[in-house]
């Protein structure tokens, strides 16, 4: 596999569409800016930008394991040797084949990558976090040009699992490319309890919080699996399933799937070398992935046709076409529905036990801003780099508009009941950004970006706005309405 070049210069487009022209990839979406920095809100006369921070989701990655790929073409096998395939369903196998060995190999000579293999960003997981870190520097060029002088810091913290540390490695690596001068002064390090918090342990980590293991219960409890079930179980689902599955196999091994006298998991060894042969990645399944039903399978091949968005680098096979867009609309929508419950804003009756662990996060944005705003300049930025579970919670725990809703137990997520949604809130490389501003007078302003948009806060802190329709807060009031 060579290693990924980006072009000097080149604008990779990250917003990627399917055959019909529509996005339904959920938070495997491909990242995109949502707003031109041209039309960004200019800062109040007097006001020089100070410090800025982030919270960013890794970049677009392959899939995160050797399960779904490998229980699909073993179902594919099954098929095949019951010659229970249809034209199209005859290509889905050398498809899945090519899925599995991109993924073995992905990150394979690429400089940054810890380790190659599943779970690894892409090209195009290196370019959404390059880019990002271009337009941020574009966006506070007196900031960055200003910082060496100084000595001021720029903190690049991570998760410390692979693709946040990655995608922490490229953006500062992108910051140092545009202005070499800033390589002495980063600092990179890793903190689980604010980055990882979904998943503290005790084997791990020196202190973990109730709120962490609240959530920890809720994830596996048996209101969130009877959830989980109900939108598995809804009849459209259930007929778009065979609708897709339709056009892949005979009517009689769908029927066969679905009495439960079929089913696939991911068992089995693969080995993939390297086009140098120096790289070889020895795989073996570990029997956990089962399909046992077409949902299962309907599912699985939604799952594929996801990821394959996020490799157009290392995938050549196109899976846009096993997935018409009315169906993947349909998947995304319940897998949206999962999300908004499992770590989204959830059931108004159980209060915030699916953001309350982002509270420490939130409070060291604030405390990083009180810092600044109490004149303490040794930091000109910090980049926090993690995962979907820490971005859809903080956007919960800030109050965002359309972001943060809740709806009660006795209503169902839907897109007619809901705005929310996965790829808006965390697609691939999703970012949150605090601007900070100061005057002579030493007022200190806030604006957030939102995947580069400027995004409100919450709106009962409509007070803090500077003017009505300003996206800069003042900072004293507006952690007044938050603390």
């Amino acid at each position: 596999m060579k290693p990924y070049r980006l072009a000097a210069g080149a604008a990779l487009s990250l917003l990627l569409l399917n055959a019909y022209g529509e996005q339904f990839y959920q938070t495997k979406t491909p990242y995109a800016p949502q707003q031109a920095s041209a039309s960004y809100e200019a800062a109040p006369s007097g006001y020089k930008a100070v410090y800025t921070q982030m919270l960013a989701r890794h970049g677009s990655r392959g899939l995160s394991s050797f399960k779904t790929d490998l229980a699909l073409y073993n179902l594919w096998q099954l098929a095949a040797n019951e010659d229970a395939l249809t034209p199209l369903g005859r290509m889905l196998g050398p498809d899945l084949e090519q899925m599995m060995q991109a993924n073995a190999l992905l990150g394979y000579g690429v400089a940054g990558i810890t380790k190659a293999g599943y779970g690894n960003e892409t090209a195009q997981g290196v370019a959404e976090h390059t880019q990002l870190a271009q337009r941020l520097r574009a966006r506070l060029p007196e900031l960055f040009r200003d910082a060496p002088a100084a000595k001021r810091r720029v903190l690049i913290v991570t998760s410390g699992k692979d693709r946040a540390v990655d995608s922490g490695y490229f953006f500062g690596r992108s910051l140092v490319k545009q202005q070499p001068t800033l390589e002495p002064l980063i600092d990179a390090s890793i903190d689980r309890f604010q980055l990882y918090f979904h998943k503290l342990n005790t084997k791990q980590d020196t202190l973990v919080t109730e709120s962490s293991l609240a959530y920890q219960r809720w994830a596996k409890s048996d209101e969130l699996k009877a959830r989980e079930a109900a939108v598995h179980a809804q009849p459209r689902l259930q007929a778009t399933a065979r609708a897709t599955l339709e056009r892949l196999f005979t009517p009689t091994f769908i029927e066969a799937l679905d009495r439960g006298q079929r089913s696939a998991a991911n068992t089995g060894t693969r080995s993939y070398t390297s086009a140098d042969g120096k790289f070889t990645s020895d795989l073996t399944g570990d029997g956990e992935m089962k399909i046992a039903s077409i949902t299962d399978a309907a599912l699985a091949l939604y799952e594929l046709y996801a990821a394959a968005a996020d490799m157009q680098t290392e995938l050549k096979a196109d899976f846009t076409r096993y997935v018409p867009a009315e169906q993947a609309r349909v998947y995304a929508e319940a897998e949206d529905a999962i999300a908004f419950y499992e770590k989204g804003p959830g059931i108004a009756e159980n209060g915030d036990v699916t953001w309350r662990m982002a509270g420490a996060l939130l409070d060291d944005f604030f405390a990083e801003t009180d810092t600044i705003a109490n004149g303490d300049l040794s930091h000109a930025a910090k980049l926090r780099f993690a995962h979907a579970e820490i971005v859809i919670p903080f956007a919960s725990a800030l109050g965002l508009p359309g972001m943060s809703g809740q709806l009660p137990r006795a209503a169902t997520y839907s897109y007619e009941t809901s705005p929310w949604r996965g790829a808006q809130v965390a697609p691939m490389a999703a970012n949150i950004q605090w601007d900070v501003y100061k005057n002579a007078a030493g007022r200190t302003l806030v604006r957030m970006l939102y995947n580069e948009k400027e995004m409100d806060f919450k709106s009962a802190c409509n007070d803090a706005r500077i003017a009505p329709a300003s996206h800069f807060y003042d900072y004293s009031k507006l952690k007044r309405c938050y603390k």
